[in-house]
């Protein structure tokens, strides 16, 4: 049995990694594939990546590409979710913040430098037409953080995945005032080089695990339900999500990781471009 370690974040779009794992899929192979939740969210993923500390991530595309382009030795081995991720952009529920433009200089929490809650900042300062020189930030590590942060005026606003935020949204914690989507499809699966270099059978195996599942996910009889039990989550919340999502069965376009470079080369998040072959895997036949 090979053991391989796998990171992601506690959201419903890695429910199908579950499943395959606790229906026994991957055991059938001859793989031990070990998960580790990261609430923190990409940029300790980023960090997991680069320490030797996990062999897979499903991570944000944008974190990802940056981390790369700064000298992270991983690559994208497949797109995972092919839509946008709709990130919520919230405040406390007593802020007097009401809209959107309200939030020029302010403050926003995020989970930490490099994260989606980091560069997506940018992005919707570009959107805005806001100077992205003026961004402030509170670092607060992940969703409890924020809550803290936001609760307690130590910062402004929060921008994470909508549904995911949406029960505190109903328990009236937070109030969000709309929503930024990512310009590019938004999850992909990262590997280390050295996991690439070892493991590259093994690691076509998993692939081809974790595709047979989310091909046909969305037909699985009441997953709505099962999502919306396991998530938290209000069955027509689920269901709204489920219409927006879509999972990805292969590698991620090279025009999308040129696009992603791009945005981050304009909001001056990285210094230089790499060739799209530097960051996508290309498997053997």
């Amino acid at each position: 049995m090979k053991t391989v370690r796998i990171i992601g974040v506690p959201e419903h779009f890695n429910l199908p990694w579950h499943m395959a794992m606790e229906e026994g899929a991957f055991e059938e192979r001859g793989i031990d594939l070990q998960w580790t939740e990261v609430p923190e969210g990409t940029g300790r993923m980023c960090q997991m990546l680069q320490n030797d500390e996990t062999d897979l991530a499903i991570i944000l595309t944008e974190g990802l590409v940056k981390s790369i382009t700064e000298g992270n030795p991983a690559k994208i081995v497949q797109e995972y979710i092919s839509t946008p991720l709709q990130w919520g952009i919230h405040v406390g529920a007593e802020s007097q913040y009401k809209s959107i433009a309200d939030l020029k200089g302010t403050k926003a929490a995020i989970s930490r430098m490099g994260s989606g809650s980091h560069l997506m900042a940018f992005v919707n300062a570009q959107n805005e037409g806001w100077s992205t020189d003026a961004l402030q930030f509170k670092i607060i590590n992940n969703l409890d953080g924020a809550v803290t942060a936001l609760t307690e005026g130590q910062a402004d606003y929060f921008m994470w995945e909508h549904f995911t935020t949406k029960p505190l949204v109903d328990q009236g914690v937070f109030r969000r005032l709309g929503d930024c989507p990512t310009p590019w499809p938004c999850f992909v699966i990262a590997a280390t080089q050295k996991f690439l270099n070892d493991d590259e059978t093994i690691l076509k195996h998993i692939l081809e695990v974790i595709n047979t599942y989310t091909v046909e996910f969305k037909q699985i009889p009441s997953i709505d339900r099962n999502l919306a039990n396991r998530y938290g989550q209000q069955l027509e919340d689920i269901r709204e999500w489920l219409k927006i999502t879509r999972w990805g069965q292969t590698q991620t376009n090279p025009q999308t990781i040129e696009k992603v470079q791009d945005t981050l080369t304009d909001l001056k998040l990285i210094d230089k471009k790499l060739k799209t072959d530097e960051l996508l895997q290309s498997f053997s036949s």
